[in-house]
């Protein structure tokens, strides 16, 4: 969701520096970078080491609210393209699921901005006992849909995703945003997802049941 659905990465940024100079810490690039694709619960742990004294809930629901404001001043940016794939897979019957390391209010705060309905699944990362880079996320997805994750697309926009999903037996595409994804575990690296079609993901599965 974060960075390949919509452009929010900036806002967890924001929000992550804001936390650190509220305990009289630093926070750089490499920081904000370090932490892309996480699981919320791990990022808290980064932060207790960097001297905020807060417990890990506490650390969640902060960084959280603080986008969710963002989000309602600023509005939802959405990545290039995704949202008008998203729909043509929708008018396609293509079955989807949002896979996010967001909690729920948090993905239902971008779901409701949709103005179709997106996703037959929704897990996030307060729903799964292990985040990204475990597989868990997509298996459960795949499970929630009914259907064989080895029949699943994945579109990531980062490391840990990637491994995610790889992991997981789906067909990954990668869609760098903040990092550069190259030579990572994935099926496919595209530099955009505007003016991407159905024909285009469905060509992927077929090139990869040939190869198989």
């Amino acid at each position: 969701m974060d960075g390949t659905l919509v452009d929010t990465e900036h806002y967890w940024m924001a929000a992550e520096e804001e936390l650190i100079e509220a305990f009289g810490g630093s926070w750089g690039p490499d920081d904000a970078l370090a932490l892309v694709g996480s699981g919320l619960w791990e990022a808290a742990a980064y932060f207790q080491a960097k001297g905020v004294t807060l417990d890990a809930d506490a650390i969640v629901a902060r960084l959280t609210e603080r986008v969710r404001e963002q989000l309602a001043e600023h509005g939802v940016p959405w990545r290039p393209g995704a949202r008008e794939l998203l729909q043509a897979l929708r008018e396609a019957s293509v079955p989807t699921a949002l896979v996010t390391m967001s909690i729920r209010s948090m993905a239902d705060d971008i779901v409701a901005a949709i103005p179709f309905h997106a996703f037959d699944v929704i897990v996030t990362g307060d729903a799964v006992e292990n985040a990204k880079p475990h597989p868990e996320p997509y298996l459960t997805a795949a499970a929630l849909l009914g259907v064989d994750i080895a029949e699943c697309v994945a579109i990531e926009d980062s490391p840990t995703g990637l491994a995610s999903a790889h992991a997981s037996g789906a067909f990954a595409i990668a869609v760098p945003n903040f990092i550069a994804l190259d030579d990572l575990p994935a099926g496919a690296l595209w530099p955009t997802l505007d003016g991407t079609t159905v024909a285009d993901v469905a060509a992927l599965l077929t090139a990869r049941e040939v190869t198989a």
